[in-house]
This record gives structure tokens, C-alpha cells and sequence, in this order.
């Protein structure tokens, strides 16, 4: 354990008795020096300093570590939509992939769902009920709370179109209620608060004949098995389309870079605005493609490709170069 201190910790095994407090939380729930890449779509990443699978009561004391010590906190879903760092991430990774589960299905086509509910099993559940709005979203992969917070969508359906209400915990460890018109939302962008956590959000449905569920449902999983390559590791699209009639992919086919590679990363031959890991990428490989898919679009098209997936654990001017993005 001694020879590990240094790397383990870093920011935050200075902090006197601090190990102690945070496992003292759920001792089985929290893991030190943890690979992200165990944990991520991608199948990349460095270690968490503490990576930490709550439940809804113990998120307040952390909140309360996290602030009391100044320590970086970062919320993670299912991992999708997310690369991160090959030296990790010096801070506390709070997980909901176990935890946050509650799914509860109410009367005129109404439902409440935890933020750690996993995206695929939230739309089987609404559309074997004959509710609609959801059937576009089957094979989106993450939790529900990723999903709402990015406006996750897919062939027209955006999630934030069935929103009515949201319960966030703040930063100050205190719940807070939204409603449907205290949150704008746009393309793969919703105005919740950065240092606010999703716990809980509300939807509402249409009624929809259930054959016409089931065929959508079957044409966007067709359209995405024929069109995306699921069949590696990645964090799904790596760019935000620049507009409705412009595709990020279409550019970067169009620069020729399909197929591309860096080590074990490449920009699949499948679908241009997807990186994919043929076993053993590093982030650094990912990167390289990234800045190249920009510079050449750029180059070539005066149009600058933002990026979609979040990035974690690299320096702060690399975040806010390529998407803004602060790291925790």
C-alpha cells in the first residue's frame, strides 16, 4: 500500500484521514486506484483516485467530501459518450451503474425514472407499454441521466421531447425540483447545471398504436446495425453534427479519412464519425484522430467539428479547446 500512495492519491491522499471518511461511506461500494477502462464503452482510460458506486442516500457525504476538501468529482453513467485519459483522473468518480434503478410507470402514459436506469432497458420498459416517443432511441447506449443532460437522440426522436420535471441533488448536497420550462434544450445540449446531479427525472408519452411502435423500433435498429460498428468498443459518435443537413461523418468520409489509424484507434470504415478501439487503444490514439478529423475539416470545409463525446482527465486547456467542457 505505501509504494502505491503517491499514484493512488495524488490531490487527495494529502488530505488527513480522507481515505478513512470516504470509505467509511459503503466500504463495498468504493474501489481506490480503479482502471476506467473497466468502466467505460470505450474500453480506454487510466485510473480513478476513488471510484464510488452510491446509493441515492450517500450522495449528500460525498458532495460534502468533494467540497469540504476541494476535490474533483465527476458524475459517470454507463461510460458511453466518454474518453478518457490514459493517465486517468486524480479525483473521486461517482458511479450510477449500479445504483439509481427506480423505474415507476403511472397513468396517462406517465413515468419517473432514476438517473442510473440504463437507456435500452428504459425503452424496452415504455415501449412494451404502448407508450410512445421512445422507439428511435433503442440501442442508445448510457443511463438515463447521461442521456437527458446531453439531449440524447437518434433519427428525428430527441429524449428531452417527453421532459416534464427533473430532481437534481446541488452541490450543496440540498434536492432541487425542475420543471419542463426551466430547462432549454437543444441539439445534444440542455441547460442543467454543470455542478448539479441528475437524480430523477418525469416523462410523458403518447399513445401510439403498438404495431406502429414495434416498426419503429425495428427501423431504427436495423438502420443502426447496418450503418454503425457495433460490433467494437467506442464511445459512439465523436462529433456533434455541425448542422440538421450537415453530418460530421459525411466531412470526415469526405477528407478521406476512413479507416484512418493510430495504434489500435481507427475512424471506422463503417461509419466515418465514429473512433473505434481494435483492442489496446490508448487515448493518445483517439486524440491524434481527433485533432486530424478537425484540422483536415477545417482545411477543407472552413467548418469547425465540435466535439460530442466528453472528455476526462486531460489538461484543462485540451477540454476547453475541443469542447468546452470542464473536467469535473
Amino acid at each position: 500500500m505505501e509504494a502505491n500512495k503517491k499514484h493512488i492519491w495524488g490531490v487527495i491522499y494529502l488530505k488527513k484521514n480522507l481515505l478513512n471518511k470516504i470509505q467509511n461511506i459503503s466500504p463495498d461500494r468504493v474501489l481506490i486506484n480503479e482502471p476506467l477502462s473497466k468502466h467505460t464503452t470505450f474500453g480506454i482510460g487510466g485510473p480513478a483516485s476513488c471510484f464510488i458506486y452510491p446509493e441515492r442516500e450517500h450522495l449528500k457525504k460525498i458532495l460534502k467530501i468533494a467540497k469540504d476538501y476541494s476535490i474533483p468529482i465527476f458524475f459517470m453513467g454507463g461510460g458511453s459518450n466518454l474518453l478518457v485519459s490514459d493517465t486517468g483522473f486524480d479525483g473521486i468518480v461517482v458511479s450510477f451503474a449500479k445504483s439509481l434503478k427506480r423505474l415507476v410507470f403511472r397513468k396517462g402514459n406517465c413515468f419517473s425514472c432514476e438517473s442510473g436506469v440504463m437507456l435500452g432497458h428504459l425503452v424496452k420498459e415504455v415501449t412494451k407499454r404502448n407508450i410512445s416517443g421512445m422507439e428511435g432511441l433503442i440501442g442508445v447506449p448510457g443511463t438515463l441521466g447521461g442521456a437527458l443532460v446531453m439531449n440524447a437522440g437518434a433519427y428525428g426522436k430527441e429524449i428531452s421531447n417527453l421532459f416534464e420535471s427533473a430532481t437534481v441533488l446541488t452541490s450543496e448536497g440540498e434536492e432541487k425540483k425542475y420543471k419542463k420550462d426551466d430547462i432549454n434544450f437543444s441539439y445534444r445540449y440542455s441547460t442543467f447545471p454543470k455542478d448539479e446531479i441528475l437524480i430523477e427525472a418525469d416523462f410523458k408519452g403518447f399513445t401510439r398504436k403498438s404495431e406502429d411502435i414495434k416498426h419503429e423500433k425495428l427501423s431504427a435498429s436495423k438502420k443502426r446495425r447496418a450503418s454503425q460498428p457495433l460490433k467494437f468498443r467506442s464511445a459512439g459518435s465523436i462529433f456533434k453534427n455541425p448542422s440538421d443537413l450537415m453530418a460530421a461523418g459525411y466531412l470526415i468520409d469526405k477528407v478521406n479519412l476512413k479507416g484512418k489509424y493510430f495504434g489500435e484507434a481507427q475512424i471506422s470504415e463503417k461509419h466515418a464519425n465514429w473512433i473505434i478501439n481494435k483492442g489496446g487503444a490508448k487515448a493518445t490514439d483517439v486524440m491524434k484522430l481527433i485533432k486530424l478529423a478537425k484540422s483536415k475539416v477545417k482545411s477543407q470545409f472552413n467548418i469547425e467539428l465540435q466535439l460530442e463525446v466528453k472528455l476526462l482527465g486531460f489538461a484543462d486547456n485540451v477540454i476547453e479547446e475541443f469542447s468546452g467542457n470542464r473536467h469535473a
